[in-house]
């Protein structure tokens, strides 16, 4: 392969797998409107071979080094030779937008008065088994909740450094030593990353310890009818409240 084409090589990868996450954001956002079940879309149209289930798992926005970077690159480069990347605009436009789906859930579900209100987060890297924020939607979020007024308790397994670096001390902001402890004198739970660690949780203690029993999943790890067998409140990406 020549230099040219394993540049461009290296970009197409990144912006395909980005452009794909996009896609499944945008359709979860359409599924919300017609009331369908976005993980139902996935599941079927995951299984046309030709398409595969890799990165189409709708979410709250990608982050991190490699997929934002690439994208604006790529995009640039274009410009320079005069050609503008339709597609790689709407790629990056919607994942802008989808980092601010969960705060706009928040903010639905409680009148758009945060003031007063303790979250707990778990989760601040853009993915699991990384210490990475750059970009990652946890950010959006995090600044989302501040500005209307809101406090966090925050834990994640890896990144909590990285997330001090970034704010320093703060009178709104907590970082806790366990994903049960940031439960602790908080209305709602609202999940980032999809750390593995997050995937099971023991559903009464968080309805127990939330005052709201009220659960924001911004990565879909959860079954809707699950939790209100548990009697928690429950706003996914893509499906209708529970």
């Amino acid at each position: 392969m020549d230099l040219r084409s394993a540049e461009l090589t290296k970009y197409a990868a990144n912006a395909f797998l980005a452009t794909k996450i996009s896609f499944m954001n945008e359709m979860a956002n359409l599924a919300e409107l017609f009331a369908a079940d976005i993980e139902m879309v996935r599941k079927g149209i995951g299984a046309d071979p030709r398409i595969g289930y890799d990165f189409i798992y709708p979410g709250c926005g990608y982050g991190g080094a490699c997929f934002p970077k690439d994208v604006r690159a790529l995009k640039s480069s274009a410009s320079e030779v005069g050609y503008e990347p339709a597609i790689l605009h709407a790629v990056e436009s919607v994942n802008e937008s989808q980092k601010l789906k969960l705060g706009s859930n928040i903010l639905d579900c409680y009148g758009g008065d945060l003031r007063g209100r303790v979250f707990a987060l778990w989760g601040l890297a853009f993915k699991a088994n990384t210490g990475d924020m750059r970009e990652a939607p946890s950010r959006t979020l995090l600044e989302d909740l501040w500005q209307a007024g809101a406090r966090v308790r925050a834990f994640d397994p890896e990144a909590m450094p990285e997330c001090l670096r970034l704010y320093g001390e703060r009178s709104d902001l907590e970082l806790v030593d366990s994903k049960e402890e940031a439960l602790t004198g908080a209305d709602a739970l609202v999940v980032v990353t999809d750390w593995q660690s997050f995937k099971a949780p023991d559903f009464d203690s968080i309805r127990r310890t939330l005052k709201d029993a009220c659960v924001f999943d911004g990565r879909n790890l959860y079954d809707p009818q699950v939790m209100r067998r548990y009697g928690l409140r429950y706003y996914s990406i893509g499906r209708l409240p529970v």
